[in-house]
């Protein structure tokens, strides 16, 4: 009898931080810039990455020191996912809090480090360097774009 994964065995808390590590599938999503709604409290995201953002590698020049350069970075741990609602629902971490399976196209079930990319569920080559902004606030102007952001239950593309 073949053994279950980590992630369907093991609660967030219990992870390794290799474990925990490997559950990012890679899409980018939490790397964009965003602004709350004052009125409603909605977090809006853009189409604008953080600085240390490779929008075409889809990942951070820098993670390791992150919060050196940025310093309002949130890291993600088993103790703040659930507070944090403005995570994508295809988002593993949020998934797997939530008591969901992990999508058919994320890396760790399919072995393939290109299969959130291949899905169309990233960030990869959509977004712009905050770096390239004149202001900060010119992020407002790069709102109104589809992140598709419900893909977390859609099939594997073959």
């Amino acid at each position: 009898m073949p053994c279950k994964p980590f992630w369907e065995t093991k609660p967030l808390r219990e992870m390794s931080p290799a474990e925990w590590e490997s559950l990012c599938d890679g899409c980018g999503l939490c790397c964009l810039v965003r602004f709350e709604d004052e009125d409603s409290g909605e977090v809006i995201p853009t189409s604008v990455h953080c600085k240390l953002f490779d929008g075409d590698l889809c990942r951070c020049t820098d993670y390791a020191n992150r919060k050196q350069h940025v310093p309002d970075c949130i890291k993600l741990t088993p103790g703040n996912i659930e507070s944090l609602q403005w995570m994508p629902a295809s988002c593993a971490y949020r998934r797997l809090n939530e008591g969901k399976a992990l999508p058919a196209w994320h890396p760790l079930v399919t072995g393939d480090p290109d299969s959130t990319h291949k899905a169309g569920v990233s960030i990869r080559g959509k977004t712009i360097n905050e770096a390239a902004l004149a202001e900060p606030e010119d992020a407002l102007d790069h709102m109104d774009w589809d992140l598709n952001l419900d893909r977390g239950d859609e099939p594997y593309p073959k």
